[in-house]
């Protein structure tokens, strides 16, 4: 029974990373849309969606069954916990990734123009959020969850520094206002993606070390998701 267990868990371990592959790729395929102003890439986004949301299924189910027919005790009931609430985050990345290719697919319409934020620079960040995050998972390093810990942080400023010079762009060029308005949510994305990886490394802290690290973080009550305490990002 114990090994049937343990494969069990191997299983759903194998499915989550597979999920954040796809996660992973949506933002980085909606982050070069934006870069390159790429229809193509963005349409692969959307195309993806679905994989990953069926992915979310699967995965709640597998988890679910196990804590029915299982019990498990002690760290495997925290890694089973930690996979359930890593995959509902994985499922708010790829929202995230539409919502940034549907930006895209807006501003691609319109004329090119020049923006006083470096929002690919905010996109390399979180990509590497991101994929830090997963990698604290894969490992089990709490060093390496805790570091994504620290770059939420910069990607809030890079978020706040965004909207103060858009919005005085909006108001100093109205002929640009759609650009700069497709920019600052194409910003407030990304800042929910890195919020989304920051869920995810608290998941990995908990299920390391069974500390519940999200009290500590951001103490902001307007940027708590009402049914994840904390830091807990929403699909919005």
């Amino acid at each position: 029974m114990r090994t049937r267990f343990q494969l069990g868990l191997d299983d759903l371990r194998q499915r989550l990373l597979r999920m954040g592959g796809l996660a992973e790729q949506a933002v980085d395929r909606a982050r070069q849309a934006f870069v390159d102003r790429d229809l193509m890439r963005c349409q692969m986004v959307l195309e993806g969606e679905s994989l990953i949301n069926q992915a979310e299924r699967e995965i709640d189910e597998a988890a679910f069954d196990m804590l029915a027919m299982q019990q498990p005790m002690a760290v495997d009931l925290r890694f089973i916990l930690a996979v359930t609430k890593i995959n509902a985050d994985l499922e708010r990345v790829g929202d995230q990734a539409v919502n940034i290719a549907e930006r895209v697919m807006d501003m691609v319409e319109l004329p090119p123009a020049d923006l006083p934020v470096d929002i690919a620079r905010m996109g390399t960040a979180v990509s590497a959020m991101v994929r830090r995050a997963l990698e604290s998972f894969i490992e089990g390093k709490v060093e390496l969850a805790q570091a994504v810990l620290e770059m939420d942080n910069v990607i809030d400023r890079m978020r706040d520094d965004a909207f103060i010079q858009l919005v005085k762009t909006m108001n100093e060029r109205p002929d640009i206002v759609r650009q700069a308005l497709d920019a600052l949510l194409v910003a407030r994305n990304l800042e929910r993606v890195a919020d989304h990886a920051t869920n995810i490394a608290e998941d990995v802290i908990f299920w390391v070390q069974g500390s519940d690290v999200r009290h500590n973080v951001h103490p902001d009550a307007d940027e708590q998701d009402a049914s994840r305490p904390s830091t807990r990002a929403s699909g919005v």
